[in-house]
């Protein structure tokens, strides 16, 4: 068959780079990797049982394609504890992860032609979903203001793109792949822009329950009737492999999304979505003893990275460090975390695909041992290159 007939949409979608360099290096038994957003903690006990109960009585059936109502409801009263949000049962969507949720939420809420503000450094999965959906992707910069979007950027995208139909913006918060938090002041500064403007948000806050020293705020205070948020338990309780999200919206558009939602999937997993309901009712407190342990790895490797004379985005949440490469490196990014990974085995995600050529983002959501095997594989690819300061 010939495949240029095919959909040509999904054929000129690139596959993650970020996974394929993360399976290409897992072929070296002695790799360390620091690559993917993968929580090296288990599921909460108490959830794992839930979900071994609901086997037990026989939760394998369709459920509501909005999710169970139970859950819905559960989600409802967790997230407005955790974060203020203020969304009924009848305006969250269950989906199959934050990934899904973000799917049926671009394909909701866009036509082809319209404009979409993606702040980078960026997850690359909106760039690739604007691309499938036939946006405009308008990637702006945001490294000089702390990897946080101004509304002066966004004012001086409208002027700029004239011939552009701009209706929407990603907001990430924590970030992935920086780790930078909005200040609540940083997220009502945009406020207005974004209401005169009509600019549907995407505010993905699925590390919000993983912050040090911030408080997590959501646009959806201010702008709750133009705002979609997706959220999950993928990072907040290590159920990443679960894959169960959260889809928070107005009436009238969470609506569509839940029709999106259904022709795309049906339905989440019913058993995990009565595991879930076990992690929104007890385990409030189950994202804290990980959120600790976290934070001592980000302050580790701010300190160890510091001392290697790396400059790095200061880092307030998620699990990432957004690393620049030192000048005495003259090749990409990708080329980098190839030395770093065939020389030292330790293995980091190359900065492009987040919008920085000169970057590499390393996860510590890995164990101490780990972590500190790869700081000493770093700074010998620097001492490599003559890039160490003199202590």
């Amino acid at each position: 068959m010939d495949l240029s007939k095919l959909n040509q949409d999904i054929s000129n979608v690139k596959p993650s780079v970020l996974r394929q360099f993360d399976h290409d290096i897992s072929a070296d038994p002695k790799i360390v990797k620091l690559t993917l957003g993968e929580p090296d903690f288990n599921v909460p006990d108490h959830i794992k049982q839930a979900a071994i109960k609901a086997i037990d009585n026989n939760e394998s059936h369709y459920p509501y394609f909005w999710g169970v109502q139970e859950l819905r409801d559960a989600a409802s009263s967790y997230y407005h504890d955790k974060f203020g949000y203020n969304y009924t049962s009848d305006q969250i969507v269950v989906s199959v992860g934050a990934t899904e949720g973000l799917a049926a939420t671009f394909h909701t809420l866009f036509q082809p032609g319209d404009a979409v503000i993606i702040p980078t450094p960026a997850y690359p999965v909106y760039k690739s979903m604007s691309d499938v959906n036939h946006l405009q992707a308008l990637m702006i910069d945001t490294r000089a203001n702390g990897c946080v979007l101004t509304p002066e950027q966004v004012k001086q995208a409208i002027d700029e793109h004239p011939e552009l139909n701009i209706r929407g913006v990603v907001i990430t918060d924590p970030s992935n792949p920086t780790g930078a938090v909005y200040t609540e002041e940083q997220l009502h500064a945009l406020v207005p822009v974004l209401r005169d403007n009509e600019i549907w948000v995407i505010s993905d806050e699925i590390y919000g329950e993983l912050t040090y020293g911030v408080k997590h705020y959501t646009l959806s205070k201010w702008l709750p009737d133009q705002t979609i948020v997706i959220n999950g338990l993928s990072k907040s309780h290590a159920m990443t492999g679960w894959r169960l999200g959260f889809v928070f919206g107005p009436t009238g558009v969470i609506d569509l999304i839940a029709k999106c939602h259904q022709y795309q999937v049906t339905a989440a997993t019913s058993i995990v979505q009565y595991a879930a309901i076990e992690a929104m009712t007890n385990g409030e407190e189950d994202a804290e003893a990980m959120r600790v342990i976290y934070e001592k790895r980000c302050n580790y490797l701010r300190t160890a990275l510091g001392k290697l004379g790396l400059d790095i985005v200061k880092p307030q949440g998620a699990f990432y460090v957004f690393v620049s490469l030192p000048d005495a490196w003259k090749d990409d990014s990708m080329a980098f975390a190839k030395k770093l990974a065939k020389e030292q085995h330790v293995g980091v995600i190359p900065g492009a695909p987040f919008g920085d050529d000169h970057a590499i983002r390393i996860s510590y959501a890995a164990n101490d041992e780990s972590i500190h095997a790869a700081v000493a594989g770093l700074k010998a690819v620097l001492e490599d290159i003559g890039a160490v300061p003199v202590e």
